[in-house]
């Protein structure tokens, strides 16, 4: 029987070879993979925000590739309904009954592309989904599949065709991740890999090979479940979340699952630096993606060009943490 210390080595190792594989097809953006690949240790949700053409589709596809998972993908439109998503009942011929045709999101990995696009209904069919792990169609209880992730993408600048996600909708996500653009070097990397010996807008995914299985992934997630975690750790994640509730230039502050995100996020960081406790750091290491979309403007700082991160990163100056 291994010993918790090679538990914790044989885990760190895996995440490390997934994030290793995924950075096989996307170049750069180490943050995001990095991220990512928390959120999933971290058994949450992510929405991944940046201009078309920055590899949000790519980052979500190479990591589906390196999980022998089941992966479902829903370009979301306006037009759509939600059981275009949940799925719906239909009349069966033979027996003259209705009978439950399941939908996309009855996967382990599911690509909510372009979420902003579909009105607040649809919007609304991930809400039971992301927080209970079940669908509810025709008066039945549906459990999804363990793991299971939604990863939604959109756009921040494009207003034309879209739907403002309700606070609720964001909350459920465990991370916000944001892309930027690539640098110099990257840049060219990019047009090499995506042009050389290939035809069309392929992605390049064939260097990507499968890491981890379902039991492997499952048994990561309880790993990161039994992370130690500090009294003044706790305490130091509750005051940077309540900071926001009253910090200058913030209209709107963090509700709880701020506290749940940082902590959840913060147990699967640790894990990934090799360690079975968490650290302020660690907390740090999370703050500006697990809050970045549980908090808004106020109207002056919009105006005075102010940015979320910005201020976020001065409430967590201003928290004292903890010596460990």
């Amino acid at each position: 029987m291994e010993t918790e210390t090679n538990t914790i080595a044989r885990a760190t190792e895996l995440l490390g070879r997934l994030r290793e594989a995924i950075g096989q097809s996307l170049v750069g953006q180490t943050a995001a993979v990095e991220q990512v690949v928390v959120a999933l240790a971290a058994s949450g949700h992510v929405l991944i925000e940046g201009v078309p053409g920055l590899g949000k589709t790519l980052l979500v596809r190479a990591l589906a590739k390196a999980l022998t998972l089941d992966y479902g993908r829903v370009q979301f439109t306006p037009d759509m309904m939600p059981s275009d998503v949940t799925g719906h009942a239909v009349l069966d011929p033979s027996t003259q009954q209705l009978r439950v045709v399941r939908g996309p999101i009855f996967t382990h990995v599911l690509l909510a592309d372009e979420i902003n696009r579909a009105p607040a209904k649809t919007q609304s069919a991930l809400l039971e989904v992301m927080q209970e792990y079940q669908v509810t169609l025709e008066g039945q209880t549906l459990p999804v599949p363990k793991p299971f992730m939604v990863l939604a993408t959109q756009n921040p600048i494009e207003s034309e065709g879209t739907y403002t996600l309700p606070e609720a909708q964001l909350d459920r996500f465990l991370f916000k991740i944001e892309i930027g653009y690539p640098s110099l070097e990257e840049e060219l990397d990019i047009v090499v890999r995506s042009t050389l010996n290939r035809t069309g807008d392929e992605l390049p995914l064939s260097a990507v090979k499968p890491v981890l299985n379902e039991r492997l992934v499952l048994g990561l997630q309880q790993i990161v479940a039994r992370q130690r975690v500090d009294q003044q750790v706790l305490e130091y994640a509750t005051r940077i979340v309540r900071a926001t509730r009253e910090w200058a230039g913030l209209v709107l502050g963090s509700g709880p699952r701020g506290v749940l995100a940082l902590i959840r996020g913060a147990r699967a960081v640790a894990l990934t630096d090799g360690r079975d406790f968490v650290t302020p750091d660690d907390v740090k290491r999370v703050t500006l993606p697990a809050l970045r979309h549980r908090i808004a403007l106020s109207p002056d700082a919009m105006l005075e060009g102010r940015k979320v991160n910005d201020l976020l990163n001065a409430v967590v100056e201003s928290v004292n943490a903890p010596r460990m």
